[in-house]
């Protein structure tokens, strides 16, 4: 019986061991709400649902468990569909799905990309909801550590900027 158990519990933390951790996504209104809370960075990831390198970042960089590890720990992940239809509200303000001929966009998309709908496209913004950067193009699991790192510590706001302004 002890024999048994003691297997039981050799495969139990094998389990334990081989489990990934996963981004826990938030949706934009949730992240704001906890953001409220506690202070973090926004990482947002605008897609769209037939985007296939969307879908290839999903699979790949956003699965890669160090990659979820750090996510979840210093920035509230928050996953934005360009095209929802739904109307969202945020404060006092309620935004759109804009129908625009073949494919529509959703205003807050818009907003977070700073007019440059591509995808997938990932916004940083701070604790205040200011824009951070917007970065379109898939990312590898090393490019995406790389930019988190360099967010989440701030390296951004040593930077000069290349106009002298």
């Amino acid at each position: 019986m002890i024999r048994l158990v003691i297997v039981f519990a050799a495969v139990m933390m094998g389990l334990n061991i081989n489990a990934q951790e996963e981004i826990r996504w938030y949706t934009l209104e949730e992240a704001i709400e906890q953001n409220s809370k506690e202070p973090r960075k926004f990482m947002v990831d605008v897609y769209t649902d037939w985007c296939g390198w969307c879908k290839r970042m999903d699979a790949t960089t956003f699965s890669d468990g160090e990659i979820a590890s750090y996510v979840n720990t210093h920035f509230y992940p928050v996953k934005f569909n360009a095209e929802m239809k739904d109307s969202l509200t945020l404060g006092d303000r309620t935004y759109y799905f804009i129908d625009n001929g073949r494919r529509g966009y959703h205003e807050v998309a818009a907003i977070l990309t700073k007019g440059r709908l591509s995808y997938p496209t990932i916004v940083y913004l701070d604790e205040e909801l200011r824009h951070i950067s917007v970065e379109p193009g898939y990312k590898t699991a090393a490019q995406l550590a790389e930019k988190l790192i360099y967010y989440k510590e701030e390296k951004y706001k040593a930077q000069q900027d290349p106009m002298g302004m």
